[in-house]
């Protein structure tokens, strides 16, 4: 059965430009709000969104835009609709204390592989989204390394479910947040990089905007090169967090970002605001 949608001429040719590395990569976004206008998301042709709370897709896709859908494959959270048959199912575990209501997926179980290639995918991609952002990935290796016992082989299982979405849909753009410890299998698997939290960062004890740690920004700059370097075709993006009102620091970041070749967006914490690059 084919899931996907036709998709205009337009669209074919970004998706060849992703994927055969071509030029400069489009000016790109990310929010999880409903709440900014089409005059706010104009400049941009790549889009990140919420896959429940966006603006009209219907109108975005008028102004010829790349639209990725917000799918957390490591987590769930208590406001997703199938949080409960997946609670159901046996295959959550421990509650995530950084983001409370968010739930580890044990993504070794085939009932979870079955229900991202079979249900929650085409139920965005039937929204009219063109592509995925996968977040939530860098789960399953952090929770193998907490316990290597208790959650064996939970790696390799996050790469076999990026070949499996690979292989059901393979000319779906996709985008995947982090995952650092996927890169060398999986990279291939992917379009799109994301680096979040690479040179600023929000520190929530302080509630303060920060450059992330030099030693951090550094491992991190050497694991995204490096994956350019394997993987040629991938387009690396970068999405930092600083104060809006610093408008000085928010330059720096993104002429950091494009000094290393990278396609920076700078943005709030919340991600409910489209906050435009200072000219």
């Amino acid at each position: 059965m084919n899931l996907l949608r036709p998709v205009s001429l337009f669209f074919l040719l970004l998706v060849g430009f992703l994927r055969l590395g071509y030029g400069a990569s489009p000016k790109w976004a990310v929010t999880y709000s409903d709440q900014p206008t089409l005059e706010e998301l104009a400049p941009y042709s790549l889009l990140v969104l919420d896959s429940h709370y966006h603006p009209s897709l219907e109108t975005l896709k008028t102004q010829k835009k790349l639209l990725l859908g917000y799918l957390s494959l490591g987590e769930v959270e208590k406001d997703r609709p199938y949080y409960n048959e997946v609670r159901a199912e046996g295959i959550l575990l421990m509650e995530n204390r950084n983001w409370k209501g968010s739930y580890f997926v044990d993504v070794r179980a085939p009932r979870w592989v079955r229900r991202v290639i079979e249900d929650l995918i085409p139920a965005i991609l039937h929204q009219g989204f063109d592509g995925l952002f996968l977040d939530t990935m860098d789960n399953p290796g952090h929770l193998e390394r907490t316990d290597p016992a208790a959650y064996k082989g939970m790696t390799q299982a996050a790469v076999n479910l990026l070949l499996a979405i690979r292989t059901h849909y393979p000319n779906l753009p996709v985008m995947l947040n982090r995952g650092y410890d996927l890169y060398e299998q999986g990279g291939g698997y992917v379009d799109m990089v994301l680096g979040e939290s690479v040179f600023g960062d929000y520190d929530f004890s302080t509630q303060t905007y920060r450059l992330v740690p030099k030693a951090l920004y550094q491992e991190q700059l050497r694991i995204l090169k490096d994956a350019q370097k394997r993987y040629p075709k991938l387009q690396v993006y970068t999405l930092d967090y600083w104060d809006p009102k610093d408008r000085e620091g928010i330059k720096r970041i993104y002429q950091e970002q494009r000094n290393n070749g990278f396609n920076p967006y700078v943005s709030t914490i919340a991600l409910d605001k489209v906050i435009p690059e200072p000219r």
